[in-house]
């Protein structure tokens, strides 16, 4: 409790409330009456059920010695002991002493016990109240209590089992998000803001005849904001948002998933309009039927089943939809995806270029940012990344700027947040040895060099031989200079040429090859392989495809390939294969054999100076006087 001071300047008390889940296990309703009744019990058997603590225990044979001698005054005989009182009086006490013995029964006991004029006693003694209190009642009423303490520790509130729901519920206007927040997917976006007006007015559609649609699928590769979009829709249409995890609805008893999806969509329809978004949503709504199930039945299945009755059930004049996120649609439940449940399937992929320069803005409008940063060059350096590596890239650019003291976020700090998310951070303490360095500095001074050659090859924007990751030594950057989404033939002989380039200078000059060009022959092989099979690039094959691809994954990722064409077909393929990077392997000699003295001057450079620009780069080459040849 603590005091505040209200205007008159008088102190009033103020009783401050905890929720519930907030309080400790030993504040909460139900645990005081346990704890009393455990202690009731405790106390019932040691002051009831004990022997009496003033009671001499003695020999039975010291019990026969006072019966002889006329010493025994009273005795009461039970099943397993015999006591009494002796007419000898306690030195302490002045009382007749009480006495205990475990009896060794005779038949003449009863006689003996008269003879000597004893007042005795027989009754039947039964242990049944104390075995049932210290053998059942006890120990399972002080697991209860564990059980409950362990329970409320770790997932407070939950209830005894834990079979209390999940879901985080937002009310209206608790989520401050809009679509001000979410930079790129304009396509989702304009999807989504039909969703928003339903919400706003379920009876709009329906004076058409139509009806809102009950479900939306957001699908696209991790981090690219489909999270993020369902909160936005919440924030723009002012509802109740619910989200929970597809994994929380799983625990290890049977059917507690399917509880929490009844008791979702029945919270769900009392604050309607409203949203329910379950994220990953893979976790329950894998296809049935697929994989090892014991029982033909397990509890995954039962939570699905549950969700698509309720999905199916429910009147979408209500105003609840039903949102849901997953990176893998293709493992989804074909029941889940038909018209009625998930009505519309919106893919929120990776941002474009002038996309992520706008995440770009979005995530730098509170940094403080020096003048020479460009977001449009730093958005070009970032093909492929999402808004969550994108959102990295900032954070860690200001990290930079911290460690290196600047006032403002610089440009140089961008460079080096992307090199790092793309190439793994500065290895300063794995030094190359001079021969070493001298090495990589050619073999990058030939991938550069094929580059700046080549017609079709992107710009280089940078060359480093500081190491870098877990195995990169070195590395040749290349700038897009514009979104691409097809590559040519020559565009990709081209590339062939560029990765084949390292491993060209170094048999030149050197005279050897190291195992530095293995990623290098790795992807020149992909791309050969693709040109051939699935690409239809190869004269002697023709325009077919080769081996079909299973689709296991989605957006880029891709699963084994199933073979479907003979051992014949199968030589050729790698006939070709080689012989497009046999000649990616010539024409880069050809380039790097005319141009031996532009290698010599990069190289030079990069181990004096380690990393040098694009700008450098095409200084150093313009500078020297190449000798004339035919064409490459």
């Amino acid at each position: 409790m603590d005091t505040r001071t209200n205007k008159g300047g008088k102190d009033k008390p103020h009783i401050e409330i905890r929720p519930p889940e907030e309080r400790k296990f030993w504040q909460r309703p139900g645990f005081n009456l346990v704890a009393y009744l455990l202690l009731l019990l405790a106390l019932f058997y040691f002051w009831n059920l004990r022997p009496p603590q003033q009671a001499k225990e003695i020999p039975y044979s010291e019990f026969l010695h006072y019966v002889q001698k006329d010493q025994v005054r009273q005795a009461v005989v039970t099943g397993d002991t015999i006591a009494g009182t002796l007419k000898v009086k306690d030195t302490k006490t002045g009382k007749p002493q009480r006495f205990v013995t475990i009896p060794l029964w005779h038949s003449n006991l009863a006689e003996l016990l008269a003879k000597h004029g004893v007042k005795y006693t027989v009754r039947y003694n039964s242990h049944w109240l104390s075995d049932l209190l210290l053998n059942w009642i006890l120990p399972f009423g002080l697991l209860a209590l564990v059980w409950m303490w362990i329970g409320r520790r770790f997932t407070p509130g939950k209830g005894f089992l834990n079979i209390g729901n999940r879901v985080r519920i937002h009310p209206e206007g608790g989520t401050k998000v809009t679509f001000q927040d979410v930079a790129g997917a304009e396509e989702a976006k304009e999807e989504l803001g039909e969703v928003i007006q339903f919400l706003k007015d379920p009876s709009r559609i329906a004076r058409l005849g139509g009806r809102m649609p009950k479900g939306v699928l957001l699908v696209g590769p991790p981090g690219a904001g489909k999270t993020l979009l369902a909160r936005a829709v919440s924030g723009e249409a002012g509802v109740a948002f619910f989200n929970i995890s597809g994994s929380e609805f799983i625990e290890m008893f049977v059917g507690v998933g399917a509880a929490r999806v009844r008791e979702l969509f029945q919270q769900a329809r009392e604050k309607a309009p409203c949203i329910i978004f379950i994220d990953e949503l893979d976790a329950i709504g894998r296809a049935r039927g697929v994989g090892p199930v014991m029982g033909g039945h397990d509890e995954r299945e039962q939570t699905l089943n549950q969700l698509l009755t309720e999905m199916d059930g429910f009147d979408p004049s209500v105003g609840v939809v039903v949102m849901a996120a997953t990176n893998r649609p293709e493992i989804l439940d074909k029941a889940l995806l038909r018209a009625g449940r998930f009505d519309r399937q919106i893919v929120v992929d990776k941002p474009d270029l002038e996309a992520r320069e706008a995440i770009l803005k979005l995530h730098t409008r509170d940094m403080r940012i020096a003048t020479d940063v460009d977001l449009r060059v730093v958005a070009q350096r970032t093909p492929g990344f999402v808004g969550a590596d994108l959102a990295n890239i900032a954070n860690e650019a200001a990290i930079r700027a911290v460690r290196e003291g600047h006032e403002d976020v610089t440009m140089a700090d961008f460079e080096a947040a992307i090199d790092r998310v793309i190439a793994g951070p500065e290895k300063k303490h794995r030094a190359l040895n001079a021969e070493e360095k001298r090495r990589v500095a050619y073999h990058e001074s030939g991938h550069t060099l094929v580059a700046e050659t080549v017609p079709t090859a992107e710009p280089v924007h940078k060359v480093s031989i500081i190491p870098r990751g877990v195995a990169a030594l070195g590395y040749t950057l290349q700038l897009p200079v514009s979104e691409k989404f097809l590559s040519t033939r020559d565009e990709l002989r081209d590339q062939l040429a560029i990765l084949l380039g390292g491993r060209v200078a170094e048999e030149i000059v050197f005279g050897d090859v190291s195992s530095g060009a293995q990623n290098d022959l790795e992807r020149a092989s992909e791309i050969a392989r693709a040109m051939v099979t699935r690409l239809g690039m190869s004269e002697r094959l023709g325009p077919v495809t080769y081996g079909r691809q299973q689709q296991l994954a989605f957006l880029g990722v891709e699963g084994p390939e199933e073979k479907n064409y003979s051992e014949a077909t199968a030589q050729l393929i790698d006939t070709e294969v080689r012989a497009l990077i046999e000649e990616a392997h010539a024409r880069a000699r050809r380039i790097v054999g005319r141009r031996h003295a532009a290698l010599e001057a990069l190289a030079k450079v990069l181990q004096e100076k380690e990393v040098i620009d694009g700008e450098e780069v095409k200084r150093i080459i313009g500078a020297v006087t190449e000798e004339t040849a035919g064409p490459e």
